[in-house]
C-alpha cells in the first residue's frame, strides 16, 4: 500500500509555506503558468497571485491541483491551514494538522462535541459560531474543516476509530432538520470500511478523560503522537510514556463502549425520536 505523503514545505508561515510549494511543484515539472493553466484550468494569472501569496485560490483549485500532480490532499491541506486565521494556529496545532494528513491510523475520543472529520457543515458552523469570531472568519474555518475530511476518503485512507460519548450525541444542533443531518451523516460515515463508531453511554459513569478530548495519530513509520484538546486550547503529547498512558485511558473506555453494531442502532434510534421540525 503506497505511504501517505508527508508535507515537506520549507517556510513556517502557512500563507508563504502554501505559496512556496506551489511554485517548487510547478518548477518542478517545468511548466509556465499558462502550461499549467492549460493542464488544469483557470486563468494563469490565478496561479501567478496563488505563489506570490496574494491569493489563496478556492477548495476546488488547490483540489485540482492536488489531483494534477498526484499529492493526496497535501496542497489542500497547507490551503486550509492559511486560510484560517494563522493565529489562531499555534505551532502544535500545525503539527498536529501535518500529522493528520500524513497518518496511516487514527484513534479518537469525544466528551463534548463531533470531531471535525465528522461533523457537516452544519454542526461546524454552529460550533465555531459559539466560540466567537467574526462570519467571515467562521465561513474561512468551516470551509477549512470540510476540506480536510477529504483525509478519510479514498483507496488509502486510514482508519479512524472515534468512540464518542453519549453526551457528544445529546448535544444536539438548534435547528432540528440540521442535527438530523448530522445524525444521517454519523449513519453514512460509519458504514465506510476505514470509519469505526463507538458510543460510550452514560452509564458508563467516571473514566480517565473526563473534559478532554484526545486524537492519536500513528505515522507510517509506527510511532504515534496524541493531541489532547479542551475548549480553550490543545497541546501536542509526544512523550512516549504519556501516550503510552493516554492510551490505557482510551482502552478503557473502548471496553466500556457498547460495540460498533450497537452504536450504529443507538445512533438510529436517535434518528427516529429525532424532531422533524426546526427547533423554535
Amino acid at each position: 500500500m503506497p505511504q501517505r505523503r508527508a508535507i515537506t514545505g520549507r517556510s513556517q508561515e502557512p500563507r508563504a509555506r502554501f505559496a512556496e510549494e506551489l511554485r517548487l511543484l510547478r518548477e518542478e515539472r517545468h511548466l509556465t503558468f499558462r502550461a499549467l493553466a492549460a493542464q488544469v484550468g483557470w486563468d494563469p494569472t490565478l496561479f501567478s497571485k496563488m505563489e506570490k501569496g496574494q491569493s489563496l485560490g478556492g477548495p476546488e483549485t488547490v483540489v485540482a491541483l492536488d489531483t494534477f500532480y498526484g499529492t493526496g490532499d497535501k496542497l489542500l491541506t497547507l490551503w486550509e491551514l492559511a486560510k484560517a486565521d494563522p493565529t489562531q494556529f499555534k505551532e502544535r496545532y500545525w503539527q498536529y494538522m501535518s500529522l493528520e494528513a500524513g497518518a496511516a491510523s487514527m484513534w479518537h475520543f469525544g466528551g463534548s462535541v463531533l470531531h471535525g472529520l465528522l461533523q457537516t457543515r452544519e454542526y461546524a458552523m454552529e460550533l465555531l459560531t459559539a466560540g466567537g469570531g467574526t462570519r467571515d472568519e467562521v465561513e474561512q474555518q468551516t470551509d477549512a474543516r470540510m476540506g480536510r475530511q477529504s483525509v478519510l476518503d479514498g483507496e488509502y485512507a486510514p482508519p479512524f476509530r472515534a468512540i464518542l460519548s453519549e453526551a457528544v450525541l445529546g448535544n444536539s444542533l438548534r435547528d432540528a432538520q440540521q442535527w438530523r443531518q448530522q445524525l444521517e451523516h454519523l449513519v453514512e460515515i460509519s458504514e465506510r470500511p476505514n470509519v469505526t463508531l463507538y458510543v460510550l453511554p452514560f452509564g458508563a459513569g467516571l473514566h480517565g478523560l473526563m473534559d478532554i478530548a484526545v486524537t492519536f495519530l500513528r505515522s507510517p513509520s509506527g510511532r504515534t503522537v496524541a493531541y489532547v484538546e479542551n475548549a480553550v486550547q490543545g497541546e501536542l503529547i509526544e512523550e512516549a510514556s504519556k501516550v503510552e498512558d493516554l492510551q490505557r485511558r482510551y482502552d478503557a473506555i473502548r471496553d466500556a463502549a457498547r460495540n460498533p453494531a450497537a452504536s450504529r442502532k443507538f445512533i438510529l434510534q436517535m434518528l427516529e425520536e429525532a424532531p422533524c421540525e426546526p427547533s423554535t
